[in-house]
């Protein structure tokens, strides 16, 4: 019979080496700093644009994550709606949208804030807007097992298995002690951040005390846990890195969910984060060229090559999938390919595109230029 580490004696009593993870450790202290001091020297516009692109990107890939892909515009309304950054905020038809773009707003002006179970309610609630047919703000207390698998129906895999609904109370009133014990100035204080975020995480998805939304809740604790130990909100995005190895995590979640010895967890976790904090580095040089590229070049284009370079550029730092041609540009503006490719014309003369790729004919294609 698999056992879990919930089932084992010294559980919750989490052991680890930081060994081999000490230059990653002090790589995200120093990048951190840098990260800060970059933003510190933006426009106050341009460090509001890219923490919003980093949330927005930790909002949509926390979802995909769990197999939900929501739509990027309905998310981008509902962050700017919570920040306060437009007067007459658009509907949100997706409730989903809605309620993670609430989320990320709340961890991150709650950083500060103890963690309580009402909190943890707060969030699951913001989450599971309009869902039906589950317990929401509450923990879960079916008498069936709460498994994760994987599957068609009749050959399933049981991935893992969580502590029995009974034990969720408790298992969470000493969780939440033990979060708020860790954090600084705690009595049990865990002095590298992305260790303790690394411990919260696993911690909290192993007893998986929700009906849906676990993924989602234990990543922002994780975030919640970086951003009291660097002292101010995080700017990156764990969940991006997670998604782009999803297999990785998934697998490193569950070697660590059958032992109390967690140090492959702990380096895999730490890992993750740095590589995180370095796409974060590339997403601000990305929103300062940005910045530079419209101060330059909106006074020389009319209003349908903005709205196609704005769209090209929301796929972020790794560029337009395949590069922009007068199809694609048709299709965006909605005007026809002749039209498309006077406006790209026009676009390359002035310098505000370059040629991708190979050039000439129906394969020509273009990148912004920064």
């Amino acid at each position: 019979m698999t056992r879990y580490n919930w089932q084992l004696k010294d559980w919750p009593n989490f052991e680890y080496s930081l060994q081999n993870i000490e230059d990653e450790l002090f790589l995200f202290a120093e990048k951190t700093g840098k990260v800060t001091g970059i933003l510190h020297a933006l426009p106050e516009s341009t460090q509001m644009e890219a923490v919003v692109d980093i949330m927005v990107s930790e909002a949509i890939k926390t979802s995909e994550i769990e197999g939900e892909y929501l739509s990027r515009k309905d998310i981008l309304s509902s962050i700017r709606k919570n920040l306060g950054l437009v007067t007459s905020p658009e509907y949100i038809a997706d409730k989903k949208a809605a309620g993670i773009g609430e989320l990320m707003i709340d961890v991150r002006n709650t950083y500060k804030e103890e963690l309580t179970d009402e909190k943890l309610f707060a969030w699951h609630k913001m989450l599971l807007r309009g869902s039906r047919g589950i317990e929401v703000g509450a923990w879960r207390m079916h008498e069936e097992p709460m498994q994760v698998v994987s599957g068609a129906m009749g050959k399933q895999k049981v991935h893992y298995e969580a502590p029995p609904s009974f034990r969720v109370p408790e298992e969470m009133k000493r969780f939440i002690s033990w979060f708020n014990q860790t954090g600084p100035g705690g009595i049990r204080e865990i002095r590298k951040a992305p260790v303790r975020s690394a411990i919260a995480h696993l911690y909290f998805e192993t007893i998986h005390p929700f009906e849906d939304g676990n993924g989602r809740i234990g990543r922002a604790i994780a975030e919640k846990a970086l951003s009291q130990g660097i002292g101010r909100p995080v700017l990156l995005s764990i969940s991006k890195a997670i998604e782009a190895k999803k297999n990785d995590y998934y697998d490193a979640l569950q070697k660590a969910q059958s032992s109390n010895e967690i140090t492959e967890w702990t380096n895999y976790f730490v890992r993750t984060i740095l590589t995180a904090q370095t796409e974060a580095e590339e997403l601000i040089d990305f929103t300062l060229k940005k910045t530079k590229f419209f101060d330059r070049f909106k006074d020389q284009l009319n209003e349908r090559q903005l709205k196609v370079i704005r769209r090209m550029l929301e796929e972020g730092p790794k560029g337009f999938a395949g590069g922009m041609n007068a199809s694609k540009y048709a299709s965006i503006a909605k005007i026809s390919k002749a039209t498309a490719t006077r406006d790209l014309q026009d676009m390359l003369k002035v310098g505000a595109i370059v040629l991708f790729g190979d050039a000439g004919g129906r394969s020509t294609k273009y990148q912004v230029n920064f």
